[in-house]
């Protein structure tokens, strides 16, 4: 049997994948296909990390995130993390360092978020999406910390991006 797509939308494809686990069971499981996103610790000069304030229909409200985006295949995470740094917050930079990757829900999606770390900061003109309402807002290291810590930070690829960020000696 081979995969049956459910829906196909512009973010998502949603089908049942036959699969044989490790211990020989066989099943059908619902499986969410994604092409992957990177999202930016854009720290400037005075050791401010610029995060976003956005509405996010999903999660019931208003987030804190760092500028990010999905893939557009065949664009390599690196360059997805420069345009939407872009794009959202109205940012260049000179020095882009990898912090790694990670899934974000690995029980029924294979979307895979790579973090970079941004220095060396430029303005430039922004260029939202239509869907999105974000706020720019600069904050110092130390309190956007803070905030992970105290859970006003609660979208996971801004936690670990901001930790993987302080362990590189921000």
């Amino acid at each position: 049997m081979s995969r049956r797509t459910i829906y196909r939308g512009s973010v998502v494809d949603l089908g049942i994948e036959p699969v044989t686990l490790p211990n020989g069971e066989t099943l059908e499981l619902e499986v969410v296909r994604h092409p992957g996103g990177a999202a930016v610790v854009a720290v400037d000069e005075h050791g401010r990390v610029c995060l976003l304030r956005q509405y996010r229909h999903a999660a019931g409200g208003w987030l804190w995130e760092l500028p990010a985006g999905k893939i557009d295949p065949p664009e390599p995470p690196e360059e997805t993390a420069r345009r939407e740094l872009q794009e959202e917050a109205g940012l260049t930079a000179a020095d882009w360092y990898p912090l790694g990757h990670f899934l974000s829900t690995p029980g029924f999606c294979d979307e895979r978020i790579h973090l970079y770390l941004a220095r060396r900061l430029g303005n430039t003109a922004s260029a939202r999406e239509r869907h999105e309402v974000i706020e720019v807002h600069w904050l110092e290291f130390p309190r956007a910390l803070e905030q992970v810590c105290n859970g006003e930070i609660v979208d996971g690829k801004t936690m670990l991006g901001l930790l993987l960020a302080q362990q590189r000696g921000i």
